[in-house]
């Protein structure tokens, strides 16, 4: 598989969430090269950038790894999550353009349509486009970094169950719609956080565990109560 340099670091990304690098696994910049068609330059400034974002570790003795992370990181992953959508909303409602609009609309609609029809299929791929343009309406470069690594880590280390009720999913959509086509930052916020604290409860974390490893129960509760807390204080998704 050949690939322009400038997407190795993408590819790595995609392949690391998708599973096909397990976690712990060795990331060794000869493979990597000869997968993606490369040399080792871009692989090896790929790797810099994977460690900066979380996704890979650098250790003694094995060079570049994919990390492992716990339950606890994964915990603070949501909680972060749940508090920098609703800002991204907010500043959606304040620097939105017309173009932006019309996309969510017709995101909004085509997810009405299909989830009154039952076609589940395409939903999760329309939600993440809804999310998507929602914070590339912020007009915060930043912000939109941070909610796609955000978006990507969670993928990660998530499964994510379709809502028992999509169509009050996608209605919630359309109300932070029509928040961001008013103007209205607060309202959008206010949506954005019970939106979030809903889909939160549709997140399970995907089970890493090596073979002969047993399960440890007590971080696993840890989670939960990590997540019942900030479901408790006001954080909605």
């Amino acid at each position: 598989m050949r690939i322009p340099a400038h997407s190795v670091c993408t590819a790595i990304r995609d392949d690391i969430v998708s599973g096909v690098f397990e976690r712990g696994s060795r990331l060794t910049e000869e493979l990597l090269a000869r997968r993606y068609g490369v040399s080792r330059v871009p692989v090896r400034e790929a790797l810099r950038t994977l460690e900066s974002e979380g996704f890979v570790v650098t250790r003694r003795h094995a060079g570049a790894c994919v990390a492992e992370p716990t339950e606890e990181e994964a915990a603070d992953l949501l909680e972060v999550r749940m508090l920098l959508e609703p800002l991204g909303a907010a500043r959606a409602a304040q620097r939105r353009t017309e173009a932006h609009l019309k996309v969510l609309r017709g995101l909004v609609r085509l997810g009405q349509e299909r989830a009154r029809r039952g076609e589940g299929e395409d939903l999760r791929s329309l939600g993440g486009w809804f999310h998507e343009t929602l914070a590339q309406a912020s007009g915060s470069p930043g912000l939109i970094a941070l909610l796609t690594q955000l978006r990507h880590k969670t993928a990660w280390m998530y499964t994510v169950e379709q809502p028992a009720r999509p169509v009050e999913s996608w209605a919630e959509h359309g109300a932070i719609v029509d928040a961001v086509a008013r103007r209205d930052a607060e309202r959008a916020r206010a949506l954005a956080t019970q939106h979030v604290e809903r889909a939160a409860a549709a997140h399970r974390l995907r089970r890493a565990d090596r073979p002969g490893r047993r399960p440890d129960t007590s971080r696993a509760d840890r989670v939960r109560t990590s997540q019942q807390s900030v479901n408790t204080t006001g954080v909605r998704n």
